[in-house]
């Protein structure tokens, strides 16, 4: 080898460890930070922590025996299209215009990025506006649609929301954003605020609940409350709280999954802070070999019942690929399932918003793609 072909080697090694390492320049800030000092200290007086993490009401297998294995199997030779066969359609959302103060209005904005307008305060829940849903930003489940709306562009948000710490729900570059162009709280289970601390979120905009505890804003009460599901963006889990959300006004309310299996908590809720206007329900990235964390459309449909909700909005599905399934399956089980059940169910497309009190007519507008 001459020396100039060693000279171009060894540049192109040093470009491409450069790349890597310009690729990987988050990557310890993605994974956030671990509870200390007085943080730990509430988390361990949470009736939900036990044996040094979080635990469920309902005890649940993250991946019961051969999950992995089946699974993998499933991967190579299932025949299920998990992607659209065409565009998603993506509506650009406006939401600049004036507040209704006895209105409801929901904007599904992908997965489980909604924007909720209650009695004239505007929260928003779980918002992911990164490419993919990973630490970092050349792997992991990638997204099918454009965002709807870009982040710099929404209008004054008065509470950020936030169900737990996994990647598909809470986005560093979103909370980077937020931060910098909102001055909304950021309201959290119990140890996610130490991630939010490392990446720059001041502790006087930080709100930390376990199950059963509130805060107001603006006149509204959200209040934290149980989920079957994990945490966890490191290689240990439940370091951190997972929660579902209720969130009443004076005559308005609404009920936010997260994610969580099915379990007998919804109907507590139900009998506890409903009834609700409407429910937003985890109803995608399912399998049977995960079905204690993830609800299938079924057990969304029950959820829905269980809290005792009047319109059901499907979330958490559609905008990633992170399951085996179909990519249209999860809402062709729940409109037959609502139909059965006699649920009135809104199936919005990304970036619709949708107004609780003049529902539109069940459109199947995913056929044509799926």
């Amino acid at each position: 080898m001459g020396k100039t072909t060693r000279v171009l080697a060894w540049t192109a090694v040093a470009a491409a460890a450069g790349g890597v390492a310009w690729a990987l320049r988050d990557l310890p800030a993605q994974l956030g930070a671990v509870p200390a000092g007085a943080r730990a200290d509430r988390m361990r007086r949470s009736p939900q922590y036990g044996d040094g993490r979080f635990v469920n009401t309902v005890p649940a297998d993250i991946l019961p025996p051969h999950a992995m294995r089946d699974a993998f199997v499933e991967l190579l030779t299932g025949k299920q299209r998990r992607k659209p066969l065409g565009a998603i359609p993506v509506r650009r959302p406006e939401l600049g215009g004036r507040l209704d103060p006895d209105g409801l209005h929901v904007t599904w904005l992908g997965h489980s990025t909604a924007l909720v307008e209650i009695e004239g305060v505007r929260v928003l829940f779980d918002p992911v506006w990164s490419d993919r849903c990973s630490p970092t930003s050349f792997a992991g489940p990638k997204r099918l649609h454009a965002v709807p709306l870009p982040i710099d562009e929404l209008p004054r948000i008065d509470a950020v929301v936030i169900s737990h710490d996994h990647y598909d729900h809470l986005d560093f570059a979103s909370i980077k954003a937020l931060q910098k162009t909102q001055q909304a709280p950021f309201l959290v289970p119990l140890g996610v605020g130490a991630h939010l601390e490392r990446w720059g979120v001041p502790e006087d905009r930080l709100v930390e609940l376990d199950w059963d505890e509130s805060a107001e804003v603006g006149g509204v009460t959200l209040t934290a409350t149980a989920a079957r599901h994990f945490s966890g963006r490191k290689f240990t889990r439940d370091g951190t709280l997972w929660a579902s959300w209720v969130v009443k006004g004076a005559r308005r309310s609404l009920f936010y999954t997260g994610d969580s299996g099915y379990f007998d908590g919804y109907k507590r809720i139900g009998e506890q802070h409903g009834p609700f206007d409407a429910s937003l329900i985890q109803v995608g990235a399912y399998n049977d070999a995960w079905p204690d964390i993830h609800m299938m459309p079924e057990d969304g449909a029950s959820a829905h019942l269980d809290v005792r909700a009047r319109v059901l909005i499907p979330l958490h599905w559609c905008t990633f690929n992170l399951a085996l399934h179909a990519w249209s399956e999860p809402v062709e089980r729940l409109t037959e399932e609502a139909r059965a059940r006699d649920i009135e169910l809104v199936i919005p497309r990304p970036g619709d918003r949708v107004n609780i009190d003049a529902l539109p007519a069940l459109e199947p507008w995913w056929r044509a793609i799926a």
